[in-house]
């Protein structure tokens, strides 16, 4: 069995949690906590840059940054089920994964400026950047969010996640400016079950 290291809220794990339930492969998968500040020691071999997640395969491969343990996943699952083969679809999903990781990173940039960084040294206009970034990629997003709420490639998934997150670590208020977005999630969250499922801890 596969070992995905973990964090509770992290958006990237659940981003491979929600891929890996859409293909019929979360059975495979054992999820174990890691505290990557005090990690085993194990776990920088598996990944000398600290991060999570990582899927640690039978034969002790370690896979890390969740869109190459997305893309392991979707080989394993026969191929063209998160990331489409054809170039015409395959590259805007790809582009929307970027952007939905993206505006995840800002979001987290901005958790970790509050819980790390001691108050003296916190840097507001870092932050407002970060803020911006995400903002800009929500407006995109509002313009035209995804066309078929049912269909759970990469890109819907990432985006599903970069959501999510911005409900447990901001309350949501970004639903308020964007209807259509917020909409979209809505009907994804009810044509895949699993995105609720993977809900992290409040």
């Amino acid at each position: 069995m596969m070992l995905l290291h973990s964090s509770p809220a992290s958006p990237f794990v659940r981003k491979v949690r929600l891929a890996a339930a859409v293909v019929g492969l979360d059975d495979q998968i054992r999820v174990e906590d890691v505290d990557t500040r005090a990690p085993p020691p194990d776990f920088w071999r598996e990944n000398p840059a600290g991060r999570i997640p990582v899927l640690v395969l039978d034969d002790g491969t370690a896979l890390h940054d969740s869109r190459v343990i997305v893309e392991y996943l979707d080989h394993l699952a026969g191929g063209d089920r998160l990331i489409p083969a054809d170039p015409v679809q395959r590259f805007p999903v790809l582009t929307l994964q970027a952007l939905a990781d993206a505006i995840t990173e800002a979001a987290l940039v901005q958790v970790y400026e509050g819980r790390f960084r001691p108050e003296a040294r916190r840097q507001p206009d870092w932050v407002a950047w970060q803020a911006a970034k995400v903002a800009r990629g929500l407006e995109s997003l509002e313009l035209a969010p995804p066309a078929d709420p049912a269909r759970a490639d990469v890109g819907c998934i990432a985006l599903a996640c970069a959501l999510g997150y911005l409900d447990l670590r901001f309350a949501g208020r970004w639903r308020a400016d964007h209807p259509a977005l917020a909409a979209w999630l809505a009907a994804f969250s009810a044509a895949v079950p699993a995105f609720e499922a993977t809900r992290p801890p409040g």
